[in-house]
């Protein structure tokens, strides 16, 4: 399979966002600090990464939580998924949150997320008096019951 180059500034101490195994999707993206910051429950921060990304036109990142510190320890990215668009050129940062009910310590290098980067396709919207009929219609929110 072609791999995307997608161009890349690391000015944090870390190594590149890497893929853990083989098939993975999301490369996982280390958090760049000067000293650990202690998150409060509920308490949100933006943490730096010293990685800057030039995506190719038609392409986007987006940041995701990572399953691991949201199941053992209540850290999730707040604006999931976040998305950095392909004319970006700003540092990619990462809000997290910690919904947990105990204060959590992230330490430099340690890896707060992953990036997923994907296609996307541009709308052009075409005005219309009405919609096709579907199957589902205008069905929505739970509408299909829970069982």
């Amino acid at each position: 399979m072609e791999k995307l180059k997608v161009k890349i500034v690391n000015r944090s101490t870390n190594e590149l966002p890497a893929y853990s195994t083989d098939q993975s999707a999301g490369m996982d993206l280390r958090a760049w600090l000067d000293e650990p910051v202690t998150l409060q429950p509920l308490e949100r921060r933006l943490i730096h990464t010293g990685v800057y990304i030039e995506l190719p036109v038609g392409y986007e990142c987006q940041i995701r939580p990572r399953s691991g510190l949201a199941l053992k320890r209540g850290l999730t990215v707040l604006n999931t998924p976040g998305t950095i668009d392909a004319d970006y050129r700003g540092e990619v940062g990462v809000i997290l949150v910690n919904l947990g009910n105990e204060p959590q310590v992230i330490e430099n290098g340690e890896r707060i997320c992953q990036m997923v980067v994907a296609r996307h396709e541009t709308v052009q919207w075409e005005l219309v008096e009405t919609l096709d009929d579907s199957e589902r219609g205008a069905g929505g929110f739970g509408h299909t019951g829970t069982k």
